[in-house]
């Protein structure tokens, strides 16, 4: 959800829109990601007991956010924003170093069978575009302001591939075909934004504009 920031930002979207809505969606990830996993993993032959999946969301989600607002009631606001910039570039490079080391777990795979890969890429294409086209098109219907409609679809578009990856390899392995499935959702998501992003800033003549700074 980080990267929503980014595809804001190049949609030149409401700033405060996108941080309340980001919030949102990582408050329903505490509760609702152990159950849809839960949900998921029953369809298939797949068994993961339900404490690991709740041990997940806890070790991934609860413990940074307790960790990063203890931080900030401890370090303070302004010293933590300094901090937050020099930080950043590390957590960016952290996970471009996890999908590398995944990779290389994986390259054998991703050579041999091409048709695995395409199978994982293709559905979350078509989920990707679908959704973006289902929730900016009922932006258009409500007549929201583009600064709000863009960061609205990108969210709502965007996967939470950080938690994703980070479950994979703790339940699955670094060479599960669970891992190859975060790998490639990370590799396709990438161009599927941009090109949202560019379709959006071409078709923000359908939205009115938000009265007052951005």
């Amino acid at each position: 959800t980080a990267m929503v920031f980014v595809w804001s930002q190049l949609t030149a979207g409401d700033a405060n829109y996108t941080l309340v809505q980001v919030s949102v969606n990582d408050l329903i990830m505490v509760f609702a990601f152990a159950p849809i996993a839960g949900m998921l993993l029953g369809v298939t032959s797949v068994q993961v007991p339900w404490q690991t999946l709740i041990a997940s969301v806890v070790i991934f989600v609860v413990i940074p956010l307790a960790a990063g607002v203890a931080t900030q009631q401890l370090v303070g606001k302004k010293r933590l924003e300094g901090l937050g910039r020099h930080l950043k570039p590390a957590s960016i490079v952290g996970l471009l170093l996890t999908v590398v080391l995944l990779f290389g777990f994986q390259a054998r795979t991703i050579v041999a069978q091409p048709g695995r890969v395409l199978l994982i890429a293709l559905p979350l294409a078509i989920q990707s575009y679908g959704i973006f086209a289902i929730t900016y098109g009922l932006a258009r219907v409500l007549k929201l302001p583009f600064q709000v409609a863009a960061p609205a679809a990108m969210i709502g578009t965007s996967n939470f591939f950080e938690l994703a990856v980070a479950v994979a390899i703790s339940l699955f392995g670094l060479s599960s075909g669970a891992a190859l499935a975060t790998v490639v959702g990370v590799l396709i998501e990438v161009p599927v934004m941009l090109s949202l992003v560019a379709f959006a800033n071409r078709t923000k003549g359908w939205f009115p504009t938000a009265v007052g700074p951005a």
